[in-house]
């Protein structure tokens, strides 16, 4: 049913945009913390429409993706002045020609990884910092605790991810302790249609 809603809605949308995009509200609350100074990071940047409206605010937006067919699209999107489309694993990118950034984006996109931890140690320690000790994070990640039905399944031992290309849905203390494992402070969090938006910074 939920699938099928998604679908109906997104048929009749103007757009053709996914109907989440105008409830949600998440690239507004992303923009919010980035400021016109900002040199700014998104990881998994899928066909390019996150880069391109965070530029309205960022000085400079990079966006990297590892789906060939993902960047190609982004490509087609044409050539900004303060926006790049990078294609590559961001944990294993050689960084030494872009600009120092200030802020990383990972936008739903730690769910679909399955080694974490050593996912953003990697990127951490491989990217070009713009200021070693202010080494900013944002994160918004799905919780399995947005529906009763999603726990009840689990513990049912039937398929319960609404996307089966997630290794994980997090509960707020399975998050923090995975952001402590690699290394990160999770200065502050909250909660909005059952996923985790947080404001990070890598630990000194």
């Amino acid at each position: 049913m939920y699938r099928l809603a998604t679908k109906v809605s997104a048929i009749i949308s103007a757009d053709n945009l996914h109907p989440k995009h105008g409830i949600l509200k998440y690239k507004e609350w992303f923009a919010g913390h980035v400021t016109t100074n900002d040199v700014v990071l998104d990881v998994g940047s899928n066909s390019g429409e996150f880069p391109v409206f965070l530029s309205n605010k960022a000085q400079y937006v990079y966006g990297i993706e590892i789906v060939v067919r993902l960047h190609k699209s982004a490509l087609k999107r044409g050539s900004m002045p303060n926006v790049e489309f990078i294609l590559g694993d961001a944990t294993s990118y050689d960084y030494s020609n872009t600009k120092p950034v200030s802020i990383v984006i990972l936008s739903n996109v730690l769910e679909h990884i399955e080694h974490r931890v050593e996912f953003l140690k990697k990127i951490t320690e491989n990217l070009s910092w713009a200021n070693e000790k202010d080494r900013k994070l944002l994160i918004r990640v799905p919780m399995i605790n947005r529906d009763w039905i999603t726990i009840y399944k689990k513990n049912m031992g039937v398929e319960w991810r609404l996307d089966l290309t997630h290794y994980t849905e997090y509960t707020m203390n399975s998050f923090l302790e995975e952001m402590c494992k690699a290394g990160i402070l999770v200065l502050e969090s909250e909660v909005k249609f059952g996923e985790i938006y947080a404001v990070c910074m890598v630990k000194n």
